[in-house]
C-alpha cells in the first residue's frame, strides 16, 4: 500500500541568509509581496493632468495666433479668422515690418542693452552675494542684504521721474544709461538667488584652496563661480527677459527716437498700421524669437539652479 506523499516542509535557512524564507507551490506566490507604484495606486491624476493642459493652452493658443498672422496676406488678415492656417502661406509682413521698424538697427541696440544688463548683473550680484554669504556673522553685511532687500519693494514706475532726471543730468539718456538702469533695479533680487545657492556650496571647498595659498580673489573666479553656473544661468535668464522686453524704461529715458529699442518701435503699430495685423504680429514674431531661443536653450539649467538654491 502506498502512502500519499507529505507536503514539503519550509527548509530552514541557513544562518547569515537575507531575506524572508522561502515557501513552495501556491502559499509562495500568496505571501509575496507586491510592489507598488509611488504615488498611489499608480493612476495618472486626471486634475493635473487637465491643469496643465490648460496652462500649456494659455501659451501655445496666443503663440499659435502669432505665428498664423504673420504668414498671411493683407487679405487674410483682416478677414476674422485668426485661428485658420495661411493659404497660401506669405513673408509680405516679415519684409514690411524689417523695413518700418529698421529691424537690424532696433535689434542691434536692444541686443546691446540686454548683453550689458545681464553680464553687469551676473557679475556684481554674484560678488555681492559671495561677500554678504560669507560674512553675515558682520553686521555691516547683513543690513547690506536687508537693504538690498527693501529695494526690490521700489520698481522703475515709482522712481521714474526721478530715475529720468538724473540721467539727463548725468548724459546717460541713452541706451547706456537704459543698461544701467537695469543692473541696478535687478541687483536687488539677483542677489537673493545667489546668497541662497551659495549656503548650499560647502566651505572646505574654499578653506581647500586658501590652504594652497589662493587669495579670496583667486577662490571665488577659479572656485566658488564656476559652481555658481546654474544659478548664474538663471539670473541671465531674469535679467535677459526684463531688459529684452521692457518698454517703459527706454521709452522714458532714451532721448533719440533712433536709438530706441524694438519693444518702443513696435508701438507703432498700435497707432499707426492698426490694420495690418500680419506685419504687426510679424515683428512681434521677430522680437520673441531671441528670448524663447535663449530660455530654451538655458532652461536646463534654470530648473537646476532654482532647486539647488532653493535646498541647503
Amino acid at each position: 500500500m502506498t502512502l500519499p506523499a507529505a507536503p514539503v516542509a519550509d527548509q530552514p535557512r541557513p544562518a547569515g541568509t537575507d531575506g524572508p524564507p522561502r515557501t513552495s507551490g501556491a502559499a509562495g506566490s500568496v505571501g509575496r509581496p507586491t510592489r507598488r507604484r509611488p504615488g498611489g495606486h499608480g493612476r495618472p491624476s486626471w486634475s493635473r493632468t487637465l491643469l496643465l493642459v490648460l496652462c500649456s493652452l494659455t501659451v501655445l493658443l496666443p503663440f499659435y495666433v502669432t505665428v498664423s498672422m504673420a504668414f498671411k496676406t493683407p487679405s487674410q488678415a483682416v478677414d476674422g479668422e485668426a485661428f485658420a492656417l495661411p493659404s497660401p502661406w506669405s513673408i509680405e509682413g516679415f519684409v514690411a515690418a524689417w523695413e518700418l521698424t529698421d529691424f537690424p538697427r532696433a535689434f542691434g541696440i536692444s541686443l546691446g542693452i540686454t548683453v550689458a544688463a545681464v553680464v553687469g548683473t551676473i557679475l556684481l550680484s554674484a560678488m555681492a552675494s559671495y561677500a554678504i554669504s560669507r560674512n553675515w556673522h558682520r553686521r555691516l553685511y547683513r543690513w547690506s542684504f536687508f537693504y538690498l532687500l527693501a529695494a526690490m519693494f521700489l520698481p522703475f514706475p515709482v522712481l521714474a521721474l526721478s530715475q529720468v532726471k538724473l540721467t539727463g543730468m548725468v548724459g546717460l539718456a541713452g541706451p547706456a544709461g537704459v543698461a544701467l538702469l537695469h543692473i541696478m533695479f535687478q541687483l536687488s533680487f539677483s542677489t537673493l538667488l545667489f546668497t541662497a545657492f551659495l549656503r548650499s556650496l560647502p566651505a572646505e571647498l574654499e578653506e581647500s584652496a586658501r590652504m594652497d595659498g589662493a587669495s579670496t580673489w583667486g577662490t571665488f573666479w577659479r572656485i566658488v563661480f564656476p559652481l555658481m553656473a546654474p544659478m548664474s544661468a538663471t539670473v541671465g535668464i531674469f535679467a535677459f527677459l526684463k531688459a529684452w522686453n521692457d518698454f517703459m524704461m527706454p521709452s522714458m529715458i532714451i532721448e533719440d527716437p533712433t536709438q530706441q529699442t524694438l519693444p518702443v518701435l513696435q508701438n507703432i503699430f498700435q497707432e499707426q498700421f492698426s490694420n495690418d495685423y500680419h506685419v504687426a504680429f510679424a515683428s512681434y514674431l521677430m522680437a520673441m524669437a531671441p528670448a524663447i531661443l535663449a530660455y530654451v536653450l538655458a532652461q536646463r539649467w534654470v530648473m537646476s539652479g532654482l532647486t539647488q538654491g532653493a535646498v541647503k
